[in-house]
């Protein structure tokens, strides 16, 4: 299942998950954990490269349906943070009691992920409504990008504070 062994063990303290198959941050969020010296577990269902790091390592999940999802729920907890737009995989891990950012830098959060995946369902029913015809979402922006970088930088210092 893994080509590498993850970062760190999960009682080592900070780490962060990345559900890396469509992640749009991962240089980002590299960067950002060099800084504050966490580990990065990089996790997807196929082989991705990774820069040659003590701080980073990489799960790669057979093809079965939410493998990676799984992978990462099951190890997400008050230490972790993990990288996301999966809705679904952020109510798991939000219930798990880890930050969850997505890759715009909005956090889901225990008071806000119940929203989240209301509007999930509706869009859901809308798309299948249009026959599968909507216009997605706005297209990753250097403004997003910010907003990401700013929020792990937040997340990491409270994280750090409140060991």
């Amino acid at each position: 299942m893994s080509d590498q062994q993850p970062a760190s063990d999960p009682n080592d303290g900070p780490r962060i998950l990345v559900d890396a198959d469509a992640c749009p941050v991962k240089e980002e969020t590299y960067r950002v954990a060099a800084r504050y010296k966490v580990p990065v577990v990089i996790v997807s269902n196929s082989p991705l490269r990774v820069p040659q790091s003590p701080l980073v390592s990489r799960v790669v999940v057979d093809n079965g349906f939410d493998a990676a999802d799984d992978w990462i729920a099951e190890r997400a907890g008050p230490d972790t943070v993990v990288i996301t737009a999966d809705i679904l995989l952020a109510e798991r891990c939000v219930k798990s009691c880890a930050q969850v950012l997505a890759h715009n830098g909005k956090p889901f959060t225990a008071n806000s992920i119940g929203s989240a995946v209301a509007v999930r369902a509706i869009m859901a029913d809308l798309r299948v409504g249009a026959d599968g015809i909507t216009g997605g979402p706005p297209p990753f922006s250097k403004a997003d990008r910010s907003a990401y970088l700013q929020a792990l930088d937040r997340v990491l210092v409270k994280l750090a504070k409140s060991r």
